[in-house]
């Protein structure tokens, strides 16, 4: 992703120079606007909630940390003394990873990354499953995990069900069952005058999402739920 169209990244690389207030705004085809500080990207332990807690306390071996942005979690996991790859597909967010001195990043979509030595562990935090994008491209996810990761290795991240989204004041839900599944949604980003593209970005059911992973060869090891309807996932590759 160049620098000219990448709200994200210009945000984080701004933020390590001058420690801005700033916000980046969030824009979706199915909620209000949001606003992320940029301090939030840069969270230290005390600040991170019992679910993001959960994916670090039960890390294995060698991590392959997916969608790194600002590296938050792969600085805390380094100076415990794993070893991890930390990639993204934002030349800047891997900018601000070097220069905060995580030792091993790749500026790459996951999808095409390949590595010389294989991975204990793949993590997908910040709604890391969202990279899917689609549902249907959720098999491939899991498809290209098990081409990355070591006998018995373990996929940890992080998705949510947004069915509540859809709650019609009497108990029902409006979505069209012969249409899309209805945690597929297109995100689009801004940062001072840098305005993204929009994006697909995929928010799934933990059932749903736990019946995938076993058609792909994962069995489900442990679930850790958030407040609302998120929740921590781990699953293993089946021996």
């Amino acid at each position: 992703m160049k620098p000219t169209s990448d709200p994200f990244g210009n945000a984080v690389i701004e933020y390590l120079s001058n420690k801005s207030d700033a916000k980046i705004t969030v824009e979706s085809n199915l909620t209000e606007d949001e606003e992320i500080p940029v301090s939030y990207l840069f969270r230290k332990e005390n600040d991170l909630p019992e679910k993001e807690l959960f994916a670090l306390q039960n890390v294995q071996g060698r991590i392959l940390d997916v969608g790194a942005g600002s590296g938050t979690h792969s600085l805390l996991l380094q100076a415990q003394g794993h070893e991890v790859v930390a990639i993204d597909i934002s030349e800047l967010c891997v900018d601000a990873m070097k220069i905060q001195g995580i030792k091993y990043t790749a500026c790459v979509d996951f999808f095409e990354y390949q590595d010389t030595e294989k991975f204990d562990t793949i993590l997908f935090l910040m709604n890391g499953f969202g990279i899917a994008g689609t549902l249907e491209n959720l098999e491939p996810l899991f498809l290209k995990c098990k081409s990355l990761l070591k006998p018995n290795g373990i996929i940890i991240g992080e998705s949510a069900d947004i069915l509540y989204l859809f709650e019609e004041d009497d108990g029902s839900c409006a979505i069209d069952i012969n249409g899309v599944y209805y945690g597929e949604m297109t995100y689009k980003m801004t940062y001072k005058n840098t305005v993204g593209d929009w994006f697909p970005w995929l928010y799934i059911s933990s059932d749903l999402l736990t019946d995938c992973a076993d058609q792909s060869g994962f069995q489900l090891k442990e679930i850790k739920h958030g407040s609302d309807d998120d929740f921590m996932i781990c699953f293993q590759l089946k021996s």
